[in-house]
């Protein structure tokens, strides 16, 4: 059985396939808001230094032509993998700039996580094929090594500026070029020639090369095409329109357009696409802060006045349990929030609701292979726990482990999709490519039900990764149904469930908990108390059998998604040690 989107949706308008992103994003003929009357679109949380659209479409053009001159790239020869361009920086008002103007020249942009070491850029370098690598200051030391590992050299590493909070007095070595400079360059170099694509081109093209970061091994370059790009931007805005025109109808004092947080990293599809293409498209302003830190964070919202803060759970669970500081600041501009990369559990939600009762609190589900956004709700239909409604011109099916069709709500199986936003596949792994990738559909890995919501619209409910689920007694335990529970305990910061190895039962639950400051008395104690809370709401199958393990933090990747095969690995090599069962 096929799932659709709410009726009620509008259709999905025609998706442009012979343009690049560039293109889409700074002209007004494919329908996005005029320059002139939109907000600034990228504005710097520290500094305040800020583009108005016509500064960055000049910066886009005068960075390609530069770029077109140090590399020797015309925009109209070649291939996309003869321009590749590593992106190894903190946020920054530059990055999107930067971004276009290699689509410009009909090259490929690929992102990089700032948290990655030398060796994990290096791999990155080497298998996206990059020519170059834009970095900044703070990350330049793990870029000077990885490039080396990756044959880039030194005259091949530009910087670009962050503000002065983050990079203190240091300065830039002057062996390195500047984005800045180029774009000076640029303005005194000719003309570049108008790019001639034809029809289908934008599907068939690379824009972005994002790596995701999988459940083991190495991370996949997954291929993201223009189309996908603008497809998705075109999705989530018809989608978002109706709520937010009947929002501005019921008070006129709501602006037309959002200021909204750019916190979250733009390597990540999440921001990449959500933050950074659909909200500016729309005409919204993004106030871009390089990384998260509670004061700086709160001072932006309260400083810009912003209504619109896109999330993941990890900073959700930082402010309620920060509430002390968050009650220094002026937050009473925040109408909504959006929280996506890591499921945010009904619990947590209901939280952050009674700490801010006139808050939409909306949640959305996606992935780098459907870049990004498939499903969200609505500030009009929201519904805790829930993913929300399929955004229009998305299909979802449910199958079994069998790979049997499921038609009834409420039966959890694997989450399968197809949507114009469905990437090209994963670079140079054709074997991974046809596993997730069949007959046209996209196969998740994700366990997913659909459930009739309150508004009597179809909702998704992801209930967990597939390899995730932990199987007691032939029973599954969805990891991230207990975290949300755990996390409503006073003594629990942070937490993460595995299952592993049991004799009896095949496999059991066991927590890895970061201690809230409200735990007091010994571990055991706080085991104990912890133990029974899942012991008084969860039934027996779902217990901590295989114990409470104390962290100082829970390992996660810079979007918030646990990395629970770490802490796998970690368990199996204190099990190694013991002579247990692994």
């Amino acid at each position: 059985m096929v799932y659709y989107p709410p009726r009620s949706n509008p259709p999905l308008p025609p998706i442009p396939d012979n343009i690049p992103i560039s293109e889409f994003m700074l002209d007004e003929s494919y329908g996005r808001s005029p320059l002139s009357s939109s907000l600034h679109p990228f504005t710097c949380g520290f500094s305040g230094k800020t583009y108005s659209w016509f500064e960055v479409r000049d910066r886009v053009e005068f960075l390609a032509r530069a770029l077109a001159k140090e590399f020797g790239w015309n925009p109209n020869q070649g291939t996309e993998w003869d321009k590749v361009v590593g992106c190894f920086l903190l946020n920054t008002i530059d990055t999107l700039p930067l971004f276009w103007a290699i689509h410009r020249l009909s090259g490929v942009a690929t992102p990089a996580n700032a948290a990655y070491s030398a060796p994990e850029l290096a791999h990155q370098l080497k298998d996206s094929g990059a020519k170059a690598l834009f970095t900044c200051l703070p990350l330049l030391n793990t870029s000077l090594e990885a490039a080396a590992k990756a044959g880039i050299p030194k005259n091949r590493i530009y910087l670009i500026d962050l503000p002065s909070q983050i990079t203190g007095n240091a300065k830039a070595p002057a062996e390195f070029k500047t984005l800045d400079q180029l774009v000076q360059q640029g303005k005194i170099l000719p003309q570049l020639e108008k790019l001639k694509w034809s029809p289908g081109q934008g599907s068939r093209t690379t824009a972005f090369l994002c790596y995701s970061s999988g459940t083991s091994g190495l991370p996949k370059g997954v291929m993201i095409s223009h189309r996908n790009v603008i497809a998705n931007t075109l999705q989530i805005n018809t989608f978002e329109k109706p709520s937010r025109d009947q929002l501005r109808a019921e008070d006129p004092r709501i602006s037309k357009f959002d200021v909204s947080l750019g916190l979250l990293p733009q390597s990540h599809i999440y921001a990449l696409v959500y933050i950074c293409h659909s909200g500016p498209y729309r005409g919204d302003q993004i106030i871009i802060l390089p990384k998260f830190e509670i004061n700086s964070y709160l001072n932006a919202i309260q400083r810009f006045k912003i209504n619109s803060l896109s999330l993941v759970p990890p900073i959700i669970i930082t402010m309620l349990r920060s509430q002390d500081i968050l009650k220094k600041f002026d937050l009473s501009s925040v109408r909504s929030i959006f929280t996506g990369a890591a499921p945010l559990g009904a619990e947590t939600a209901q939280e952050l609701q009674n700490l801010f009762p006139t808050w939409a609190i909306r949640q959305g589900y996606g992935l780098t292979e459907t870049a990004t956004v498939v499903c969200a709700t609505t500030p009009l239909d929201i519904w805790f726990g829930s993913s929300g409604n399929i955004l229009p011109g998305v299909e979802a099916r449910i199958l079994t482990p069998e790979g049997k069709e499921i038609h009834e709500y409420d039966t959890p199986g694997e989450l399968l999709l197809r949507s114009p936003s469905v990437v090209l596949g994963y670079l140079n792994n054709e074997k991974a490519t046809k596993e997730t990738f069949k007959d046209g559909w996209m196969y998740t890995g994700d366990e997913a039900m659909l459930r009739v919501g309150p508004k009597n619209t179809e909702h998704v409910w992801i209930v967990d990764r597939i390899k995730e689920l932990i199987k007691v007694k032939g029973l599954q335990v969805a990891p991230a149904e207990l975290e949300a529970h755990l996390l409503e305990h006073p003594m629990v910061a942070d937490c993460a469930v595995i299952g592993i190895p049991d004799d009896a039962a095949g496999e059991i639950p066991k927590a890895f908990v970061v201690k809230a400051p409200a735990a007091s008395g010994d571990d055991s104690a706080v085991t104990q108390a912890i133990k029974k809370h899942v012991e008084d709401h969860k039934a027996r199958h779902k217990w901590l059998k295989g114990g409470v393990e104390f962290l100082d933090i829970i390992p996660k990747s810079p979007s918030g998604k646990i990395l629970r095969r770490l802490l796998r690995d970690k368990e199996k090599e204190a099990r190694r040690k013991a002579g247990g069962k692994l």
